[in-house]
């Protein structure tokens, strides 16, 4: 899933961003309201993780056009205003889940993945496809019974790979989904990932190559 950070605090900001990226998510960050409204013009996100009280552009107004434009995009307000008649104020300017701070991460997880379930199709919570295995809630994946250990990014390209359901999955399509906005297009990054993934999923060989078009399970 994409998912953008929209914090003033930045050390907190990156602190967000870099735990949502060890659970294999492809995390942007935006430090002020103006940023943000950008990034929500240049790409798709499955979840806004969005503070209130932000320079530039108010957090508020951002959840309001999000709302009124139909955007995809579930928004989950972090803001240390946690009384009762603000969390209601969220959640009527169009907030998907409101969290309070401080609060626990292991509960921010939850709470966008619960999120970015909602901006699609529901799908099984274990995906299955030739003989693999993977559980995206506790990051274990097998094949034929045997427990195969993958890095962040490894794991966040074989669900996308899998998610599409034997459909060809582009470098492009895997560059938007698996990384984040600082990904440059013409690295081989894609190429590097999908041969360590390869080699930890053994013989015989599951992901096809498709010259041209990309890749599929």
């Amino acid at each position: 899933m994409r998912v953008l950070v929209v914090e003033d605090e930045r050390v907190l900001a990156d602190l967000v961003a870099d735990g949502l990226r060890r659970e294999t998510m492809a995390v942007d960050v935006a430090y002020d309201g103006t940023a943000a409204r950008e990034r929500l013009d240049l790409h798709d996100y499955d979840v806004v993780v969005l503070d209130r009280d932000l320079p530039g552009t108010h957090g508020d107004r951002i959840c309001r056009e999000l709302t009124e434009a139909g955007n995809r995009a579930r928004v989950l307000m972090l803001t240390a205003a946690g009384a009762l008649e603000d969390r209601v104020d969220g959640l009527e300017l169009g907030a998907d889940d409101y969290l309070a701070k401080p609060f626990e991460f292991p509960e921010l997880v939850a709470r966008v993945r619960a999120l970015a379930r909602r901006t699609r199709p529901a799908l099984p919570p274990v995906l299955r496809r030739a003989g693999i295995t993977l559980d995206p809630a506790r990051r274990r994946v097998t094949r034929d019974g045997r427990p195969i250990m993958l890095s962040p990014k490894e794991f966040a390209v074989l669900e996308v790979l899998m998610r599409a359901e034997g459909t060809l999955v582009s470098s492009e399509q895997l560059l938007r989904l698996a990384w984040d906005e600082h990904a440059d297009p013409f690295t081989n990054a894609v190429r590097v990932a999908l041969s360590k993934l390869r080699a930890k999923l053994g013989e015989p060989p599951v992901i096809e190559t498709v010259p041209g078009a990309g890749y599929r399970i």
